[in-house]
């Protein structure tokens, strides 16, 4: 099958914007975790309780958390400096966890830019070597936002069950909705976007680097 450069670059630059503006969409939303304590509130005991009772239902981003019936959002604790505050050994595994992926994901969103400017260098200049680096950047940032993806899904865990062990009435959770929401969706589809940009400016220099008048099959 013969494919043109042009096409790969179309395919390299559709893809490549998609995936940051996903990613960038991603980080600075609050829908990561969502908590919804609707089915809690409606199952209080008497009508005068329901209506005491505070509504908890949250969303939360990776940088603050959010009421649903609240116009303003708590940021989370910093993770890089907590003053002389003395934290458990499992606070502090969250801490870290959470100063992990809120490095690794902006990363991903510098490298990408990195790696959209030599890219469209590379094609300008018909450069097998920037080819070669722009999809090498590309992939290296999938890598890094798969990882910070999973370290936030452990994060999760974790911070859930610490949550759990501290909680008196576990069987409160039974009626409690807890969920992932579209922020993290959005950045598993950024992830599959930045691996496909990789791989198209990495078929452009083997296509670039194949003698002329040769067939060029991907």
């Amino acid at each position: 099958m013969r494919v043109h450069l042009g096409a790969l670059a179309g395919a390299a630059a559709l893809t490549g914007a998609l995936s940051f503006v996903l990613l960038a969409t991603a980080i600075g939303t609050d829908f990561w975790y969502i908590i919804d304590t609707e089915r809690l509130e409606r199952s209080g005991a008497g009508t005068e309780d329901r209506g005491r009772l505070e509504p908890l239902s949250s969303h939360s981003g990776l940088w603050r958390t959010c009421r649903v019936q609240s116009p303003s959002c708590t940021p989370l604790m910093n993770p890089f400096w907590q003053g002389n505050l003395t934290v458990s050994d499992s606070s502090r595994q969250l801490l870290t966890m959470h100063g992990t992926f809120v490095i690794l994901l902006p990363l991903s969103l510098i490298l990408m830019v990195f790696g959209g400017m030599t890219g469209f260098l590379s094609f300008l200049l018909r450069a097998y070597l920037l080819l070669l680096l722009s999809g090498t950047l590309f992939l290296f940032g999938a890598l890094v936002t798969l990882a910070g993806m999973s370290v936030y899904i452990a994060y999760s865990a974790a911070a859930f069950r610490t949550a759990l062990h501290l909680l008196e009435e576990q069987t409160l959770l039974d009626r409690v909705d807890i969920r992932f929401g579209w922020s993290l969706a959005l950045g598993w589809v950024s992830f599959g976007s930045e691996l496909l940009t990789g791989v198209a400016f990495l078929a452009a220099a083997r296509v670039l680097g194949l003698p002329r008048g040769q067939d060029r099959p991907i």
